[in-house]
């Protein structure tokens, strides 16, 4: 019994330092935020630490996500996966189709900001992350403040004014009714003082015969200048990656959204392609985009 105890005593002083994770809880405007803080082994102060944010409707534990997070730990650098409340406590998993609808884009604001602030004190080097929707989110954070709130950002397959523009333009053909009544009603409503009112629509997002309220309609419908990420990453003053994947389907046109960009700006935008990734990177894709990172993080360091 003895020499078990000793060689449980050994086993444990040869073990080297491991990565960590654990999740982490944020009241953030009165709602209980979760997310995922991954470390490598050597973890300070001065390890690079990304705040990530997921696309619509998904959440911190996505493939996408996960797989990214976990190839840059193994590169050491930290991340830090957040999961959008979408109005609700605590939420994990994809957006229940079945629950009612009572947020807007620009809620991820605050939240960003939050997870933000919270990464800052755990490392002097804070990045932010941002896949699909979210990359637009994480621009929208980043436009909302007249001082880089930190070091650099990183925009997989970001949404674009023209994926918003043909997600309106193909509502009918998806839901088998119209947007601009819809809309109209919802608009007015906002305009009225009634964003919180109930209304029954064909679809929402990507959700059929959802109950949604006036003004979530009006935020992920309505055409706003937010939308064009490129143009809000145009006025940023920090430097910004933007990736995009050679068979995205999803948002095929990223790359063509940032060229020009890219090739104006100096280097303080640069654009990125991952050749044969779909909109999701899974797989070795996902090491691909930790490998990108990885070199854009020395750059601005």
């Amino acid at each position: 019994m003895r020499w078990l105890m000793g060689l449980a005593v050994l086993l444990a002083l040869a073990r080297p330092a491991c990565a960590t994770e654990q999740e982490l809880e944020l009241l953030v405007g009165g709602r209980a935020t979760l997310a995922t803080l991954r470390t490598p082994a050597s973890m300070g102060p001065d390890t690079p630490l990304i705040v990530m944010t997921h696309g619509t409707l998904a959440h911190k534990d996505m493939e996408v996500i996960q797989g990214v997070a976990k190839a840059l730990e193994q590169r050491g650098i930290a991340s830090l996966a957040h999961t959008l409340s979408l109005g609700l406590d605590r939420r994990k998993g994809m957006y229940d189709c079945a629950t009612r609808h009572d947020y807007v884009v620009d809620d991820a604001v605050a939240e960003i900001g939050a997870w933000v602030t919270k990464a800052k004190s755990m490392s002097r080097f804070v990045f932010t992350f941002g896949h699909s929707r979210g990359g637009n989110q994480v621009a929208r954070y980043l436009a909302a403040g007249e001082t880089p709130p930190v070091a650099g950002a990183v925009l997989l397959a970001p949404v674009t004014a023209k994926a918003e523009t043909d997600l309106r333009a193909s509502y009918a053909q998806t839901y088998g009714k119209p947007l601009e009544p819809l809309l109209d009603k919802a608009s007015k409503a906002v305009a009225a003082g009634r964003g919180g009112e109930w209304m029954d629509a064909p679809g929402f997002i990507y959700c059929r015969n959802a109950v949604v309220t006036a003004r979530a309609i009006k935020s992920f419908y309505a055409a706003d200048a937010g939308q064009d990420t490129a143009a809000l990453v145009a006025h940023l003053k920090l430097p910004v990656l933007a990736l995009a994947a050679t068979k995205d389907t999803v948002v095929p046109d990223v790359a063509a959204s940032f060229a020009s960009l890219a090739a104006s700006s100096g280097g303080g935008v640069q654009l990125d392609k991952i050749e044969d990734a779909d909109h999701f990177f899974r797989d070795l894709f996902a090491e691909d985009v930790a490998d990108r990172i990885v070199e854009f993080i020395k750059q601005t360091r």
